[in-house]
């Protein structure tokens, strides 16, 4: 699972063009007592001047090779869970390997680089919630370091952004080389909490409590009175011909089973809106699953049962990789008996095609 993504090598130029420069304010201060020397040693004529200035200039120019130097040969690995969700903090494993046989590594700081969209949008990759430091990586030796990473979208990451930075040996000039790790990444949508929708989680849970606790149409067997069971089941012809109380027992009807539906046809106007159902999906659909309800997941043209047919994470996956597209009339319910949910940005088709049992959340009572 392990991928490197090299520095040098085949990668050797795009490593060059990477590389930038900043000059700290140490640096600032330091090159212009340069010049405040070299003036003093043209208007003196002193020789030791000279020398001196000579000497600073000498100092600056080894500061930034040795500092290239530091960062050259290196290595980074990034690994995540294999599931992750848009929002949350996850713990990730990042590596950094010194090639270099002899020469060891000082200072080197490793920081996910945040880009955006066009326009200044959201943040497109990988969020580390704090910058690695490695004080010394050895010639030939590998350091892991495990660092808090957020996603902030759903969907598939192919780049993640890192950046090495170190301002070794005397901080007058600080370089950084960005690299991009090519691995994929398939991030599900948030599953965190969403308001007003804990209380539709205890009224679905409450449903399936008492349909499940309720007494089903098949007669099963007689059996003793328990303590504190309901009269009304008390078979009282039994009852008289053993002398004690005997009752009527049912067979207990088949688990409630949830559908969920997300309807896709909705106008781009929406979008946004489209966005946040998803969230509200995957949170209920993951919530659901967690308390061991059997959740049958449909959307336009797709269908999944689950525990039969797979985990959770084959509808999260669904929901991190979906988009809205254009669809013909909305299919109807497939199971009479189910407990129906129903997102869509047309209530009124749905209404139509036999939905009337479902809770439908649309704009306007789920609103973004």
């Amino acid at each position: 699972m392990a991928f490197w993504k090299r520095l040098r090598g085949a990668r050797g130029s795009l490593w060059v063009r990477r590389m930038r420069y900043r000059i700290t304010r140490g640096g600032v201060l330091f090159t212009m007592a340069i010049l405040v020397v070299m003036l003093a040693a043209v208007f003196t004529t002193n020789n030791l001047l000279f020398l001196v200035a000579a000497a600073m200039m000498a100092t600056l120019l080894v500061s930034g090779l040795i500092s290239r130097l530091c960062l050259a040969g290196l290595e980074l690995d990034f690994i995540v869970p294999e599931h992750v969700s848009a929002g949350r903090l996850v713990p990730g494993r990042l590596a950094v390997r010194n090639q270099k046989w002899l020469m060891p590594s000082f200072s080197i700081r490793v920081e996910g680089v945040r880009e955006t969209a066009a326009g200044g949008g959201a943040a497109l990759g990988p969020q580390l919630e704090s910058g690695i430091y490695f004080p010394l990586i050895a010639g030939g030796a590998t350091v892991e370091e495990t660092v808090q990473v957020r996603f902030p979208r759903r969907g598939t990451y192919r780049e993640n952004g890192f950046a090495f930075s170190t301002g070794f040996p005397f901080g007058f000039l600080e370089k950084s080389a960005r690299v991009t790790l090519r691995r994929e990444n398939v991030v599900y949508p948030s599953i965190q909490p969403k308001p007003g929708l804990e209380d539709l989680l205890l009224g679905i849970a409450g449903e399936i409590e008492t349909h499940n606790r309720g007494l089903g149409k098949d007669f099963y067997r007689i059996r003793p009175y328990e303590a504190l069971e309901s009269a009304r089941h008390v078979d009282w012809k039994a009852t008289a011909h053993v002398g004690a109380l005997q009752v009527r027992e049912f067979a207990r009807e088949q688990e409630r089973r949830i559908e969920i539906f997300l309807d896709r046809d909705l106008p781009h106007s929406l979008d946004a809106w489209f966005e946040h159902a998803i969230d509200c999906c995957a949170f209920l659909a993951w919530r659901l699953s967690s308390d061991g309800a059997s959740i049958h997941f449909r959307s336009n043209g797709y269908s999944f049962r689950q525990p039969e047919e797979g985990d959770i994470y084959t509808i999260l996956k669904y929901l991190a990789l979906v988009y809205p597209q254009g669809a013909t009339a909305p299919e109807g319910p497939i199971e009479e008996s189910s407990y129906k949910l129903v997102f869509t940005a047309s209530p009124e088709k749905f209404t139509s095609a036999g939905w009337m049992e479902a809770r439908i959340l649309f704009p306007g009572n789920l609103p973004a």
